[in-house]
């Protein structure tokens, strides 16, 4: 059986970026070496949209969020977390775990946070030192306002905005600096369409400024070394050196595309997902902002979400999402991530179709193919 990779990470990696990292293994303190992570840094300045230092931690994700507690603030610091999701709840337990004290502003799953909740949370409490987001809550298939969050944060001098951009960096114009973002945190099994391995993490002055004065206990995610390392054209402990030519290597396809056009690519394929699945009888979960990175889509009244993911890898080897938590077996969710084109969005959608035929659900095959052919022609 032929597999098909539609989830939202890790995502489909380009054949050019797999042929790069089969390359013989480079040396991390090599000469040779530091042109390619001089070009992956520069890169990954571009495609985040700051002027300032883009980390490259080995690590998942999940490392750059860990990294952005520990390196700007001391226990019992109050912040903010904003839970939508399975990830904005992550973003509590990590914040608790080491000893923040912590606000979380909880949203009815499947909407966004409004910026004058944050704005209201702030002007109530002056004392609150950040503020933490998921651009893009996979969970859900929701985004965040980033660009209005910015606008509110960056009037509080003493809190710092920090985004999980993981699953949004590449599917959503996010301008880190524009908008006042301090710290911006992505991975590599996303949109930047690379196996796991390495997280990103982009820091203002502002944030610089609150690692000075920072306690918190560190040691392999020590920002300041790795910033003192990358000026050097170094990571500060081994470099994930394969991953990192992967990374100048996918770097040098988005960049070749260009920024406008990969965000209009993500945005006409998302767009062309939920209409087509609104044509058969499915919903779609965000009733705000939904995701360009990928769609959760409702189940048909009668049919286990859980059931439809399981049949679309089994019998047809799609893999998607299944839904988490208080969406199980309510949602199933389809990305459309990285290395995705109109024929991955036509695969997806045909395969659902068949798969609800087969469990009852009364649909014209090809109604939802229709829609999506359509609209990915324009």
């Amino acid at each position: 059986m032929k597999k098909y990779l539609l989830a939202p990470g890790p995502t489909p990696v380009p054949p050019e970026v797999l042929l790069s990292m089969a390359m013989p293994i480079l040396h991390h303190r090599a000469p040779d070496f530091i042109p390619i992570l001089d070009s992956a840094k520069k890169g990954l300045q571009w495609v985040c949209q700051t002027k300032n230092d883009v980390l490259i931690l080995c690590s998942t994700g999940t490392g750059g969020m860990v990294a952005s507690v520990n390196n700007f603030f001391n226990p019992g610091d109050k912040v903010i977390t904003v839970n939508g999701g399975k990830f904005g709840e992550r973003w509590t337990k990590i914040c608790q775990a080491y000893g923040l004290t912590v606000e979380e502003i909880k949203v009815e799953w499947g909407y966004s946070i409004k910026p004058a909740a944050i704005e209201e949370a702030l002007k109530k409490d002056p004392a609150i030192k950040g503020v933490m987001v998921q651009a893009t809550e996979t969970s859900t298939g929701v985004a965040h306002d980033i660009e209005g969050l910015g606008k509110v944060i960056k009037n509080f001098k003493d809190t710092i905005f920090i985004v999980d951009a993981i699953s949004a960096l590449v599917a959503h114009d996010i301008r880190t600096d524009e908008w006042g973002i301090d710290v911006l945190i992505g991975g590599s099994q996303k949109g930047l369409m690379l196996p796991p391995g390495l997280a990103f993490v982009g820091v203002s002055d502002k944030a610089w400024k609150m690692n000075e004065t920072s306690k918190m206990p560190r040691f392999y995610f020590n920002l300041k070394k790795e910033r003192e390392n990358l000026a050097k054209n170094q990571t500060n402990f081994t470099s994930a050196v394969s991953l990192i030519v992967g990374l100048n290597e996918a770097l040098k396809m988005l960049q070749a595309e260009g920024l406008e056009n990969v965000f209009a690519r993500h945005a006409k394929l998302a767009h062309a997902t939920r209409e087509a699945v609104k044509a058969i009888g499915c919903g779609i979960y965000s009733k705000d902002f939904p995701s360009n990175s990928v769609t959760a889509i409702e189940a048909p009244a009668g049919i286990d979400g859980q059931v439809i993911y399981k049949n679309l890898r089994v019998k047809y080897g799609i893999t998607g999402a299944g839904g988490q938590d208080q969406a199980k077996g309510k949602i199933f969710r389809l990305a459309h991530l990285g290395y995705a084109d109109t024929f991955d969005v036509i695969t997806g959608i045909a395969a659902i179709e068949m798969v609800l035929k087969e469990l009852g659900h009364p649909i014209k095959l090809g109604t939802g193919v229709g829609v999506a052919q359509e609209l990915l022609m324009k």
